[in-house]
């Protein structure tokens, strides 16, 4: 509860929440404890889960704009602390292209991905429960990605995931059942 008060309080009005999380008690203990406080109405705030899919990235942004639909980007960090991940996976945030990029505007990695994805139009909803991350992660508006650094980080689009959600496997429903982990 006290990550999604500091979110409130930094300012985000997105929340993001899944059963796959088991973070629906905390979201909610922490939405109510602002309400309860006058900073946020309910009106003023966003909830959002998940609904899977397994259309390749541009497909599906071309797909949904088409409908006026807007992407959000689950784990847009790569979720660097992941432990599943192989020998070798990348760890976007320690890459370095991301880097000089960083260095170059004076941001964070984590604020040059952001950046990157809100210039394709897509809401990243990165995770932290750090408060100073929740603020920094917040502080991509003053600066621009021009077009040559845009091409830079479309280069690390491999149509991979770095979550498997393997729990549900076998079910009717789940996206991800052929040779996609």
């Amino acid at each position: 509860a006290q990550a999604v008060k500091d979110a409130i309080d930094a300012g985000y009005r997105h929340i993001d929440c899944a059963l796959y999380y088991l973070n629906e008690e905390e979201v909610g203990a922490g939405i109510k404890a602002k309400i309860d406080e006058g900073v946020v109405k309910r009106e003023e705030l966003f909830v959002t889960s998940k609904l899977w899919c397994n259309l390749m990235r541009p497909d599906l942004c071309a797909f949904c704009k088409s409908l006026d639909i807007v992407i959000t980007a689950y784990s847009p960090l790569g979720s660097p602390d992941r432990p599943w991940a192989k020998p070798g996976d990348p760890i976007l945030v320690k890459e370095p292209k991301i880097l000089a990029l960083a260095e170059k505007y004076k941001k964070t990695p984590a604020q040059i991905i952001l950046r990157y994805l809100h210039q394709l139009g897509v809401v990243p909803i990165p995770k932290s429960v750090t408060k100073s991350r929740i603020a920094e992660n917040l502080d991509i508006w003053d600066f621009q990605l021009n077009a040559a650094d845009v091409a830079v980080l479309d280069t690390f689009d491999c149509n991979g995931r770095v979550c498997q959600h393997s729990e549900g496997a076998g079910h009717p429903n789940h996206p991800f059942e052929n040779d996609e982990w």
